[in-house]
C-alpha cells in the first residue's frame, strides 16, 4: 500500500518519537527499539516465524510449473507499512504479518517463499507478466480488480482515521473530513473513498478537505506529528501500530475499506484463472482451522481483523463511476 525502498532506519526513529523531531535522534532510535521489544514486536531479521504442516492433498492442487520450481514468488509493497509489511532492523529483510501469512501458505503447499518488493502499482504488473505468482500486501478485493485477478481472502479490511492525540477531531461519517487537511496513500482504495467523501461534502455545501499524498508510512508519521496534516486515512493495522509505538496520536474512527454498504476484505491476489487460487484458499482455511492463522494475528496485534474462513472472489469494493 505504501511504496518506497528501504526506509526502516528512519522508521525505527519515527515509530516512537514523532514528537521528538529536532531533539536527540540517536536516543529516539534506541527508544524505538526498546519500545518495540516491550510491546512484544520482533523487529529483527531473525523472526522465528510461526510454522505449520504440509498438506499433500492441498499441495497437489498447485499448478505443475510452480510445483516443479518449488517456490512461490510473492510480491508486495516496498514501503514501510508496519505491522503489515516492512523492513527489519537490518534494513534488508522483509517482515510483518503479510510475510508471515505468505510463509504459512508456503508451508501448507510445500513451497519455499521468495519475497520480492515493488511500488504499489508495479505489483499488479509483476503478477500480470508472470514475474510473481501472488501479490500479498494488504490488497483489498474490488469488483474492478476481480475482472483481471482471483482472490482468496484472509483478513478484514478495516480503515482508520488517525489524528494527533487530544486534537478534538472525531470521525463518525464522511462529513467529519470537511475542512481538514488529510493524508492518504495514492492509488489505494482509501484514496478512492476519501475522494468520494470529499465530493459528497462539496455537493452538500460543506467545506472541502485538502488531500495530501504520502507513499510511505514514515512520511505520514512525520506529517501528522508536525501538524502538516490534521488526519491520515489508511489501514487500521498500521495506524494501530503507530499509535501504540509513538504515543502521540490516536484513532478517531474506523470503517470498512469497502465503504458503508459492505465489509471489505483483504486477500491474496493471483492472475485470473491461472489455477492457483483454489490451493491458496484451501491452505488459508487449513491454517485458520489449525490455529496458526490466529497466532500470526496475535503476534502482530491485529486479532480484530480475523475472518472465519477464506473465500474466493467475494463481493468487493464497488466500481466507481
Amino acid at each position: 500500500m505504501f511504496a518506497s525502498p528501504r526506509r526502516s532506519k528512519l522508521l525505527v526513529s519515527a515509530l516512537t518519537a514523532v514528537a521528538l523531531l529536532g531533539s536527540a535522534a540517536c536516543s529516539s532510535s534506541d527508544a524505538a527499539t526498546d519500545a518495540a521489544t516491550d510491546a512484544g514486536y520482533n523487529l529483527t531479521a531473525e523472526q522465528n516465524r510461526i510454522t505449520t504442516d504440509t498438506v499433500d492433498e492441498i499441495a497437489a492442487k498447485v499448478p505443475q510449473a510452480i510445483r516443479d520450481r518449488g517456490t512461490l514468488i510473492v510480491t508486495g509493497s516496498a514501503g514501510t507499512a508496519p505491522p503489515l509489511r516492512f523492513y527489519a532492523d537490518d534494513d534488508t529483510t522483509i517482515i510483518g504479518s503479510e510475510t508471515d501469512f505468505a510463509y504459512l501458505i508456503g508451508d501448507v503447499l510445500d513451497l519455499d517463499i521468495e519475497l520480492t518488493a515493488a511500488d504499489w502499482a508495479q505489483n499488479f504488473v509483476r503478477v500480470d507478466s508472470g514475474e510473481a505468482d501472488v501479490f500479498i500486501s494488504n490488497v483489498t478485493v474490488t469488483e474492478e480488480r476481480k475482472e483481471k485477478y482471483d482472490f482468496a481472502t484472509y483478513r478484514l479490511d478495516s480503515v482508520a482515521v488517525e489524528v494527533k492525540k487530544d486534537s478534538g477531531i472525531t470521525f463518525e461519517g464522511s462529513e467529519d473530513i470537511a475542512g481538514l487537511t488529510i493524508g492518504v496513500g495514492s492509488g489505494t482504495n482509501q484514496e478512492a473513498l476519501l475522494v468520494e467523501w470529499n465530493e459528497q461534502n462539496i455537493a452538500a455545501g460543506l467545506e472541502p478537505a485538502e488531500i495530501l499524498y504520502y507513499q510511505n508510512a514514515v512520511d505520514y508519521f512525520l506529517a501528522l506529528g508536525s501538524g502538516r496534516i490534521d488526519a491520515y486515512v489508511g489501514p487500521n493495522p498500521t495506524s494501530a501500530f503507530h499509535v501504540l509505538q509513538a504515543g502521540e496520536s490516536e484513532i478517531a474512527g474506523t470503517f470498512s475499506g469497502a465503504g458503508d454498504e459492505l465489509q471489505g476484505e483483504i486477500a491474496v491476489l493471483t492472475k485470473k484463472d491461472n489455477g492457483l487460487i483454489e490451493a491458496i484458499n484451501e491452505a488459508l482455511n487449513h491454517v485458520i482451522d489449525n490455529g496458526t492463522y490466529a497466532e500470526v494475528l496475535e503476534r502482530w496485534g491485529i486479532g480484530t481483523e480475523a475472518v472465519e474462513s477464506s473465500r474466493i472472489n467475494p463481493p468487493g469494493l464497488p466500481k466507481t463511476a
